[in-house]
């Protein structure tokens, strides 16, 4: 009998008839968030899910789950959305897709760098429609020879930190760790709050956790030189973004470029979108189409793994995996 699999993320048409030749894949059809409700009843009699990392997949939700659920492959890295602990007790795998993004994310990351310390939002709109017509905004500060503050030294920031050198800047670094793994370009250690003191630009790396949320903050900002920048590319909840708006509003910093923020999408009325030294996206660090294939593709074999009784390639709750193999028998 084929093996059911509800599917809430977006797939080629190729990728599909692959996940096809192994199971039976039911597509999601609402348009909009799907509620905890309505994700329980379109699991039903499905052994599998493939999604994006972006759905509450809580306590509750592995209380009320149908039987038949065992691996969940989300497509993105950050899992924060997951109660691990109460999907290994239910016996569910869960998995994600790291490494694949790394150099799209960092990429973005020195785009978003050279974006705001050259103020490029404001020359294109005044390109746009103002020039020769009104006055041209304010020039923008050199990148090259700045120093880089960098708050995780993991994957993505051991990246931009190779991609800093081009710049000949001074590279910092924040992490657990002092020392930096052996395949890492050369950064130099500081304390958190030294780190903040001496950097002209901090861009964040981090995963969202109980230890990190709220990272940086009215403290952590004050710190900071009233010419330096602050970069995220990580979670938005990394970062107070009530504390980050009035640092902004008091040119405490003179800037920042936030791929992320703590509501997503935010409320329209969010004071952060309207300052003319705010720069946001919307949460695209990954959205090019060799990553987002890349993504797509390691889910998928994650997804196919997990339901053919293989251990998925990139597991997150590792606990689960002996209980895991002998509920399968």
């Amino acid at each position: 009998m084929t093996a059911d699999v509800f599917v809430t993320a977006r797939l080629p048409e190729e990728t599909l008839a692959r996940l096809g030749t192994v199971c039976a894949p039911r597509l999601r059809q609402a348009a909009g968030p799907l509620t905890r409700a309505e994700l329980l009843e379109s699991l039903s009699g499905a052994v599998g899910l493939l999604c994006g990392n972006s759905a509450p997949l809580d306590a509750q939700f592995f209380a009320s789950v149908p039987p038949p659920l065992r691996v969940i492959a989300q497509v993105g890295v950050g899992y924060d959305n997951v109660d691990l602990a109460a999907a290994t007790k239910a016996g569910i795998v869960v998995t994600n897709t790291p490494n694949v993004l790394t150099e799209a994310v960092a990429d973005l990351t020195l785009g978003l760098i050279v974006y705001v310390c050259r103020n490029l939002g404001a020359f294109s709109a005044y390109a746009k429609t103002g020039w020769g017509r009104a006055a041209p905004p304010a020039f923008g500060v050199d990148v090259h020879g700045k120093t880089l503050g960098i708050i995780g030294l993991g994957r993505i920031g051991r990246a931009v930190a190779r991609r800093a050198q081009a710049f000949r800047m001074r590279v910092l670094f924040h992490d657990l760790f002092r020392e930096p793994p052996p395949e890492a370009p050369f950064a130099e250690y500081r304390e958190k709050a030294d780190l903040l003191r001496e950097a002209d630009i901090v861009t964040l790396h981090v995963d969202l956790n109980p230890s990190t949320r709220g990272f940086i903050g009215e403290r952590e900002l004050a710190l900071m030189k009233p010419t330096a920048y602050l970069i995220n590319t990580s979670r938005g909840p990394v970062v107070d973004q009530a504390a980050l708006t009035r640092a902004l509003e008091g040119r405490r910093i003179a800037g920042a470029a936030l791929d992320v923020l703590e509501k997503e999408p935010p409320d329209p009325e969010e004071p952060i979108l309207r300052l003319d030294n705010a720069f946001i996206l919307s949460h695209i660090g990954t959205a090019t189409v060799e990553t987002r294939q890349a993504m797509i593709d390691l889910a998928v074999d994650n997804l196919i793994a997990g339901i053919s009784g293989h251990v998925p390639p990139t597991v997150v709750n590792t606990d689960v995996i002996e209980r895991w193999q002998s509920r399968l028998g």
